[in-house]
């Protein structure tokens, strides 16, 4: 399902992402309901109030038209541990990989990070690095700046650049570098909602164990299979030198997903290269992204 126009022109309103109001025009409504379909059925619903801030997440069931509540994020926090970390990575890959209007799952991490908070059993590092990037990942097309000066020659009197100052540029990227860090830094305020009877436990737990399926069986896919040697010395080595010839081969090989090329493109971001490495090699989340961040791997060996 495509991500509505609305939330598009949002997203690239630094405003919105700040929580503050004046990020939504007198046309656009106050209220907006977001479907990411995810898999077998089953789909991420985020209600959100546009003016005030306030979030809402459900999750919809297979066979069913309105979703349950996972968790409820009031502006400014604190927020609710409606899902795990993993999880929520987990479901934004999945996510990103079938939905071609999204070439990178980083607009779904920024908009779910609030319900997803880092516990004591996450790596607060790696989730950093990945939350930068999904921020980072944000961005807006940017007309050309039209040419200053004049039609015909000056005088030399004028050909300064103090007479003809170019206009300036606007930045591709969404959000400086000082609002994504801001936002990247650990949730420390958030209360724990799954232990509710009403929380749909049994529904989220089916949910992560068909992403997880979907995603195991990305390897074995027709493009992928022939270049999954690649993908797995990228994997074991931790070394991301070889990224380029992995794209080389999966274009040649006539692979045009664009989450797919998009994340292995330059300039290669680690966090984006990462999870498309794992992806492709049939590892679990944040295998790669531990060697090369240099973080000890156990947080997920459980899961």
């Amino acid at each position: 399902m495509p991500v509505p126009p609305v939330l598009l022109r949002l997203a690239e309103n630094p405003e919105f992402w700040a929580g503050r109001s004046g990020a939504t025009s007198d046309d656009d409504p106050r209220e907006l309901r977001v479907t990411f379909p995810v898999t077998g059925g089953y789909a991420l619903v985020l209600d959100l109030d546009a003016v005030t801030g306030e979030r809402t997440l459900g999750l919809r069931e297979p066979a069913t038209s309105e979703p349950v509540q996972l968790g409820w994020a009031p502006p400014g926090g604190p927020c609710p541990a409606a899902m795990r970390w993993w999880e929520l990575e987990l479901c934004a890959r999945v996510i990103a990989w079938e939905d071609p209007t999204l070439p990178h799952p980083g607009l779904v991490v920024a908009l779910l990070s609030p319900f997803a908070p880092a516990t004591a059993d996450d790596d607060e590092h790696q989730i950093a690095a990945v939350r930068e990037a999904a921020y980072r990942s944000l961005r807006r097309d940017v007309p050309p700046v039209e040419p200053s000066g004049p039609e015909q020659a000056p005088l030399p009197l004028f050909t300064g650049d103090d007479w003809w100052p170019a206009p300036a540029a606007l930045s591709p990227q969404v959000l400086d570098e000082a609002a994504i860090a801001e936002l990247s830094r650990p949730q420390r305020a958030f209360h724990e909602v799954r232990a509710g009877s009403r929380f749909p436990a049994e529904g989220l737990a089916d949910l992560v164990r068909k992403a997880a399926a979907h995603l195991h069986a990305v390897p074995g896919l027709q493009w992928y299979a022939d270049t999954l040697p690649l993908a797995r010395l990228i994997l074991d080595s931790g070394d991301l030198r070889p990224v380029p010839a992995l794209l080389s081969a999966l274009t040649e090989a006539g692979c045009d997903h664009p989450t797919v090329l998009d994340a292995l493109s330059e300039p290669l971001v680690p966090a984006e290269a990462c999870w498309m490495v794992e992806t492709l090699a049939g590892a679990k989340p944040g295998t790669l992204a531990s060697i090369v961040s240099g973080v000890p791997h156990d947080a997920q060996e459980d899961r």
